[in-house]
């Protein structure tokens, strides 16, 4: 999946898909992904279960023109707006745009709904994984 979403971002990147279809197809990635079964992942799987994406973190040059972008072409509400980065609601998922120096927009991150939340042991198996917890970014909403 991370390669899909890598070639994803090149292809936007390199100006050969627009911000539209761009985020049309992390969706149905993202729905499809989370539409495979428990047998497909493996009966003995430790992983989680994403059931929704989150959120979106969307670098960009200029946040406000694309907040009204989006407000205004899919009727995305604002929830916050601090002048650098806003949050824009859809759903169960937000957009979050944040003005950034390069002049090329890209996903900053994509953040999943885990199902059956529990930090202890999502920080375990993080752990069992060589990954460490603590390094993970937090945006400025949280």
């Amino acid at each position: 999946m991370e390669q899909i979403i890598a070639k994803l971002l090149q292809d936007f990147e390199h100006g050969k898909m627009s911000r539209r279809q761009l985020i049309r197809t992390l969706a149905v990635a993202a729905t499809a992904s989370s539409a495979l079964s428990s047998e497909a992942v493996g009966a003995g799987s430790r992983g989680f279960k994403a059931v929704a994406v989150n959120h979106i973190s969307y670098q960009v040059a200029d946040y406000g023109k694309t907040r009204d972008f989006y407000a205004d072409l899919f009727g995305m509400k604002l929830s916050h707006d601090d002048g650098k980065q806003c949050i824009l609601a859809f759903g169960d998922t937000f957009l979050i745009p944040r003005n950034h120096d390069s002049g090329t927009p890209r996903i900053d991150h994509i953040a999943y709904t885990v199902d059956n939340w529990d930090k202890t042991a999502v920080e375990a198996e993080l752990k069992r994984r060589g990954l460490d917890p603590s390094r993970t970014p937090k945006t400025a909403f949280t």
